[in-house]
């Protein structure tokens, strides 16, 4: 164990439903090497479903990309914050009143979120006296916080919260089981942005950050884990059906290896050894939550170290996950492993919000270059896990 303080152009009903054995990946000295898999996983593919499918910005000739959405204690209202330009650029505000099936125009925002330098990330949070707010991170040195306590209505500048920073602050916020208004975050960095005037190194750094108030304020970042051969970076958390045990999911971003998982059994004290995931959850930006029957479903990009072959066809698209808890803390393949949404240029995709809502609909929303020869675009699917069964259910009684 380490110590730590560290988601009708024409009309296709084409979808594809391929019965796949994958791979598994064993970490060997920061490489992986894959072995056949002796569980299957069935593929299938949404992108023709565009019924399911809905704009939610878009802008001719300029670039729109990684969204983070937020669904507010209604169950229906969902908040969506995203960059102007790649990955940085001033901060795009929506609002959907019905569940994502339509959008707002941009909304209002304060002064200083046009000097964003970063992808921003929205979370809900409560303190100890059930105060309710929402805040949203913008990364880069120094990291700074904007606060809402009227659900999103009005919102305050941005400020730095420390004198620190980093990359996609925060990959999540998680509330913790110590006491009421106690949260966990974590972020990543190469050495750019954690002090002023950083350097680029060699070696990826994971930290953590906790808050005791209820996401105001938040400790100095303790580092959970460094490497310089397995660069492990943008995390997504998903806990255990009983609460009791955190996963972290983490890009590799050197391309050596699969994503990895670390857990911790203790509230994020000590978490253990970053372990590899196999091939059907490697990728970039994991995010992920449980539909109604407990099976979780887990949005990302698709990139691994042997790029596209024929039992991984999505390379470079927005995919998602369809498993158990047990599948994801013992490697085995999951479920169901699902395009989303081709994307036509590189791996320019997914950084994607998730949201369940409480008729069991997953709300999953992205960017990506969904027309060919056009800027990169806001796009918001809709499906149930049972649309998905029936799905793989016809797809195995025409065989």
């Amino acid at each position: 164990m380490n110590r730590l303080y560290l988601r009708e152009s024409f009309s296709v009903f084409l979808w594809v439903v391929i019965g796949a054995v994958f791979t598994l990946a064993e970490q060997t000295g920061g490489k992986s090497a894959e072995q056949p898999s002796k569980e299957s996983i069935q593929l299938l593919d949404l992108d023709g479903q565009s019924s399911w499918q809905t704009i939610v910005d878009r802008e001719k000739g300029q670039y729109l990309g990684h969204p983070t959405t937020c669904l507010l204690e209604d169950g229906k209202t969902i908040l969506s914050v995203y960059p102007k330009g790649h990955g940085r650029g001033g901060i795009v505000y929506k609002r959907s009143l019905d569940g994502g099936r339509t959008w707002s125009k941009r909304l209002p925002t304060p002064e200083s979120w046009a000097t964003s330098r970063e992808v921003p990330t929205l979370h809900r949070v409560i303190d100890a006296d059930q105060k309710k707010r929402l805040i949203m991170w913008s990364g880069l040195y120094p990291a700074r916080l904007a606060v809402s306590e009227d659900e999103g209505q009005s919102w305050s500048e941005l400020k730095p919260v420390g004198d620190w920073g980093g990359i996609v602050v925060m990959g999540f916020v998680e509330p913790l089981r110590t006491a009421p208004g106690h949260y966990l975050a974590m972020f990543h960095d190469d050495g750019r942005f954690f002090e002023k005037n950083g350097k680029v190194t060699e070696t990826f750094r994971l930290f953590q950050t906790l808050s005791t108030d209820g996401g105001l304020t938040w400790s100095y970042p303790e580092q959970v884990y460094q490497s310089s051969q397995v660069h492990l970076c943008e995390p997504g958390c998903i806990r255990s059906p009983d609460g009791k045990q955190m996963a972290v999911l983490l890009r590799e971003n050197s391309r050596r290896s699969h994503s990895h998982l670390i857990l911790s059994s203790d509230e994020g004290k000590t978490w253990s050894a970053p372990q590899p995931l196999p091939l059907e959850l490697t990728g970039d930006r994991h995010c992920g939550k449980y539909g109604p029957d407990g099976r979780l479903w887990i949005s990302f990009r698709c990139r691994s170290p042997k790029g596209k072959t024929k039992s991984r066809p999505f390379e470079g698209d927005w995919v998602g996950w369809v498993g158990t808890w047990d599948d994801l803390i013992h490697g085995k393949p999951g479920q169901y492993f699902v395009r989303l949404k081709d994307n036509h240029v590189g791996y320019d995709t997914a950084y994607p919000g998730v949201e369940i809502l409480p008729d069991g609909r997953f709300v999953s929303t992205t960017y990506g270059h969904w027309d060919p020869g056009e800027s990169p675009y806001l796009l918001s699917v809709q499906f149930t896990l049972d649309n998905l069964d029936q799905m793989a259910s016809k797809f195995i009684k025409s065989k």
